[in-house]
């Protein structure tokens, strides 16, 4: 199974698109799943269900951190990397899927309860998620390979 299959299977047993994403790298980093769960789990929804970063984005981020993150500062590191391959991977993502932004993306504000009630309702998440969750695993693994 590669990573953009794990990391869907993780997000169909019911963790959010972060989680998915980030512990379907996190093992490779020394980050065990459990760990991978709880750090990713508030950034769903956008954000907190604040409709923001897309939460497959902000996995990938994170799996970007793991990879080229600065680790100590005096100087033989840099943040230069780490913000280079967000920005590549920001801009192949918005090319791919039109926004980085959740409510654009599900076409619903999640911060506001009665859109996100109907959006679930209306099964939303369930047709989006999974092929953003699946892309955003895809492109993080080709940026840091």
């Amino acid at each position: 199974m590669n990573k953009a299959e794990e990391a869907g299977a993780i997000f169909g047993k019911g963790y959010n698109c972060t989680q998915a994403v980030l512990s379907a790298f996190s093992e490779d980093f020394g980050l065990d799943k459990v760990m991978a769960y709880k750090v990713a789990a508030p950034f769903g929804g956008g954000m907190g269900h604040m409709g923001k970063t897309c939460g497959a984005v902000t996995g990938a981020f994170m799996v970007i951190g793991l990879k080229y993150g600065l680790t100590t500062t005096d100087g033989s590191q840099s943040h230069k990397e780490a913000f280079k391959k967000v920005r590549e991977f920001s801009e192949e993502f918005r090319k791919k899927h039109g926004s980085i932004t959740c409510s654009k993306l599900l076409g619903a504000d999640f911060s506001n309860p009665g859109e996100f009630r109907e959006a679930v309702k209306k099964g939303i998440p369930q047709q989006i998620c999974p092929r953003l969750v699946h892309d955003a695993a895809e492109m993080v693994e080709s940026l840091i390979t």
